[in-house]
């Protein structure tokens, strides 16, 4: 029995689409020094199979010992690798967000973990804040009565609005996840790494244990060491108040044009078309005019669509496509 297509944002069957407001990737990207990096690095050779440097540089960046950094070929896979581990230690349950990333229940159900309502009660608890693919604040639960809790810090360094719901001790506390290339507008690039809670020494070696060799090519090597530099940092605050103008914006636009939308602390949110319009063959029409929204019914948002939010260029080829789609 084949397993059920998983849906992402991005390219399709159709290519890339030229307006694409599918995926969370900062539309100020690609950032010009993480860019650079990834394309001076050295294909024609292996990366240091420890990544010394790297796990030194991560650790520095985030204040925290070297032997906290798990490295991961990118978020997803770091998903599937911690839930397998969580297996192996006896885990029998998982508490994920009511809206997520789909990849957080398919490794579960990979690894025969089943879901739970009482998140606090479960052996794996998946948080993600701010939240896709709402934007919104999303506390962990940190009452775990058993097991871990796995903070999905994705879209931490895009927050434009609001403050973090735990504070620094108590992200100490848990597993934080981090995948830098949808900040830095390079999400082809695949690569991650986590901060494993204090304490959790035997977990990072456990878990270093079930990674392949060389978990990160030369240019996943690049882009994270890139996150870890003054000037990347510097582009990407830059970036955030323009991405904060580009949202106002576009968030006036759908609202004038009759559309619902969920309030985000990020440079994406959730929206409803106007009342009587389909969701699902609003996304359909418009990806044939080569716009692209992602419909959040795999979110369980169903008739809601979530947006990224692109430059005014982009703004306004959707308004226009809108306006012939709600006046017909």
């Amino acid at each position: 029995m084949s397993a059920a297509p998983r849906i992402h944002g991005g390219p399709d069957a159709l290519g890339a689409p030229q307006w694409d407001f599918s995926t969370n990737s900062n539309a100020c990207g690609p950032c010009p020094q993480a860019l650079a990096a990834v394309q001076a690095a050295d294909a024609t050779r292996y990366p240091d199979a420890s990544y010394t440097a790297l796990r030194t540089a991560l650790a520095a960046f985030h204040s925290v010992e070297v032997l906290r950094i798990v490295l991961a070929g990118s978020a997803s896979e770091f998903i599937f690798r911690i839930t397998a581990w969580a297996r192996q230690q006896g885990a029998r349950t998982v508490g994920l967000p009511t809206h997520a990333y789909g990849d957080y229940a398919y490794a579960a159900q990979a690894w025969g973990l089943h879901a739970v309502e009482a998140s606090a009660q479960a052996d794996l608890v998946w948080a993600c804040e701010p939240s896709s693919p709402l934007g919104q604040a999303h506390r962990p639960a940190l009452g775990a009565t058993h097991g871990m809790v796995v903070l999905d810090c994705a879209y931490a360094p895009l927050r434009l609005s609001g403050q973090p719901t735990l504070d620094a001790a108590q992200r100490q506390q848990l597993w934080q996840l981090y995948s830098p290339n949808k900040a830095m507008g390079l999400t082809g690039v695949r690569a991650a790494f986590a901060i494993a809670p204090l304490g959790a020494e035997a977990a990072v070696q456990q878990l270093e244990s079930l990674a392949s060799s060389w978990v990160l090519g030369a240019h996943g090597a690049a882009l994270l060491m890139a996150w870890t530099q003054p000037d990347t940092q510097a582009w990407l605050q830059a970036s955030l108040h323009t991405l904060a103008d580009w949202k106002q914006r576009q968030m006036a636009m759908l609202l004038a044009a009759g559309w619902t939308v969920q309030p985000s602390d990020t440079p994406f949110f959730c929206a409803c078309p106007p009342a009587g319009a389909d969701a699902v063959a609003l996304c359909t029409t418009l990806r044939a005019q080569g716009i692209k929204l992602r419909d959040a019914t795999s979110f369980g948002l169903p008739g809601w669509v979530r947006l990224g939010v692109l430059p005014p260029q982009a703004q306004d080829a959707l308004a226009g496509a809108l306006t012939v789609k709600v006046s017909t």
